[in-house]
């Protein structure tokens, strides 16, 4: 969460449950479609993409909120999330017959481990931004105190990490509330062979540039990625074919809130380079956005990547939960 939302997250709702480390919550949601990405308007193309429908969501639960990132199993359906309070939120996304968003069902929310083991001391400790899966393993990006820990799959809800993997970039240069946003993992198939990327949210170079680096495989080592002001990076995910999109944000107490889907060619991504790439949507505060946090692609039915985008709703009650989903129109 950056310093700018610091305000919003003062109206905060009801003080979130306290669970101890490992312990299990069921919260059952009760959801409100979205059929119109713009309100008042059919229109469904939005830059490169089209709009599918949405959900916003609510929970009798406390702790389900702030939704940092999201990632999805191949059925498309089942999926892990992390809270940057320090908690995993597991479930299913349904769609209704039209192939829209429907419902959220089997959400649980489990405490997170540290690395001993027990229950985090802080919220410095366990500032969960960014999640990633791949076999055997789930990976979870953290701010504050910067790092990339590794948990096994399954069992990643009860067990503290296996290890914590070699982030590249010094820990000097990145910024307290503003860090390891994003944690990737790109394709087998590419050029960075199913490497794990991750790359922050506001922590820049002298040029301007954000950090990021390839964690490991044959291309490890760190990049930039060219940061478009006032636009900060909240999550990316790859799409099958190898280029990354990136998901950014902004805000101002005069214009209000924006999200923003940048995609980079994945043969770019490589030690020493500045990346960059074209807008495929932008969206801002007349439109059904609110802090847009995570992103993932999966393969919808009609054999097409699908983009799945949360809100963090920082507990507040300025802010909603939405989930939104968008078709690659290409």
């Amino acid at each position: 969460m950056s310093s700018w939302l610091v305000a919003a997250s003062l109206l905060m709702l009801a003080p979130p449950q306290v669970v101890v480390a490992g312990e299990t919550l069921e919260a059952p949601v009760q959801v409100r479609q979205i059929s119109t990405f713009k309100p008042g308007s059919t229109e469904s193309r939005f830059g490169q993409v089209e709009f599918i429908g949405g959900l916003e969501f609510t929970s009798k639960q406390s702790l389900l909120g702030s939704m940092s990132s999201i990632r999805f199993y191949a059925d498309g359906k089942s999926f892990v999330s992390v809270l940057d309070t320090g908690h995993w939120l597991t479930g299913k996304l349904e769609h209704d017959e039209k192939g829209k968003p429907a419902g959220l069902s089997d959400v649980k929310i489990t405490a997170m481990r540290d690395a001993s083991g027990d229950e985090p001391s802080g919220k410095g400790d366990i500032d969960a931004e960014g999640v990633a899966l791949r076999s055997g393993q789930v990976l979870v990006s953290f701010e504050r105190n910067h790092r990339v820990d590794v948990y096994p799959d399954p069992g990643f809800e009860g067990s503290k990490p296996l290890r914590t993997l070699d982030i590249l970039i010094p820990k000097r240069q990145l910024r307290g509330n503003g860090s390891l946003e994003t944690v990737v993992v790109a394709p087998e198939a590419s050029a960075l062979r199913g490497a794990v990327l991750t790359i922050a949210e506001r922590s820049v170079d002298k040029q301007g540039n954000l950090y990021a680096a390839i964690l490991e495989g044959p291309l490890k080592g760190q990049f930039k990625v060219k940061r478009n002001d006032p636009w900060d990076v909240t999550d990316g995910a790859f799409l099958p074919g190898g280029d990354l999109l990136l998901l950014e944000r902004r805000f101002s107490f005069i214009g209000g809130v924006g999200m923003r889907v940048r995609r980079i060619a994945g043969d770019s991504i490589k030690p020493g380079a500045v990346i960059d790439g074209p807008v495929l949507l932008e969206a801002n505060q007349n439109d059904q956005i609110d802090n847009m946090e995570g992103l993932d692609v999966i393969t919808g039915p009609d054999g097409r990547p699908h983009l799945i985008l949360i809100s963090d709703d920082n507990h507040s009650i300025l802010q909603r939960n939405l989930l939104l989903e968008f078709r690659l129109a290409e």
